[in-house]
């Protein structure tokens, strides 16, 4: 598995040699430190800890900043990576080279939070009628039975909060990787709001 915590920047467009537009993502990769490595004699899996992000003197309490070894100073961030496929020492960074000969990749992050709304946004309910006395626009409609036992089914689509969950996008296509901006450009849209964390893996699928 190849992981490594990046930065959501946004989103632009490319075009190829033959002039087809391209929309992508842009993910900033600063390099990831290794924080500690887990191993099967010792934790029972094998696994990398990756961190990013220093953190001011003095904003790690003492219990956070004792995860850290020594000659590595507090990160922001930290993510456990299981079954690293590269071999690496702790002080040590990746960076994108990571992704050298990769095609497609998964990224993880917290979506956009949306706040309470309705059947109609929420899960895409075509609604009422929109003409004048009908008294039924944007309601969910009839929720349960109306014999015994009488009660809302499970599951039943309802009003509620929307987005704001960690979500993941499957095999999207590295378009370039510009080691010199340590950026990566991913064909179409991640989740998550500008300068948000995400998790960017290998595809699992491909």
């Amino acid at each position: 598995m190849k992981g490594l915590i990046a930065k959501k920047v946004g989103m632009t467009q490319v075009f190829d040699e033959s002039g087809n537009l391209t929309p992508v993502t842009v993910i900033r990769v600063e390099p990831n430190t290794v924080i500690a490595t887990r191993t099967e004699e010792t934790n029972g899996y094998n696994a990398v800890l990756l961190g990013v992000d220093d953190l001011k003197p003095g904003k790690a309490n003492k219990a956070y900043a004792g995860v850290f070894p020594e000659n590595v100073s507090p990160k922001r961030h930290l993510k456990e990576f299981r079954d690293f496929e590269k071999d690496v020492k702790i002080g040590d960074t990746v960076g994108l080279e990571l992704f050298d000969g990769s095609r497609f990749v998964d990224v993880t992050a917290t979506s956009k939070g949306k706040g309470f709304q309705g059947v109609m946004k929420r899960w895409g309910f075509h609604g009422g009628r929109a003409t004048h006395g009908s008294k039924f626009h944007r309601e969910p409609g009839g929720t349960g039975g109306c014999t015994t036992p009488g009660h809302s089914f499970k599951n039943t689509k309802l009003p509620g909060h929307m987005g704001f969950k960690r979500v993941t996008v499957q095999n999207l296509k590295i378009v370039k990787i510009d080691p010199e901006l340590n950026v990566i450009l991913v064909r179409g849209a991640v989740p998550g709001n500008k300068d948000c964390t995400l998790i960017v893996k290998s595809a699992v699928k491909k």
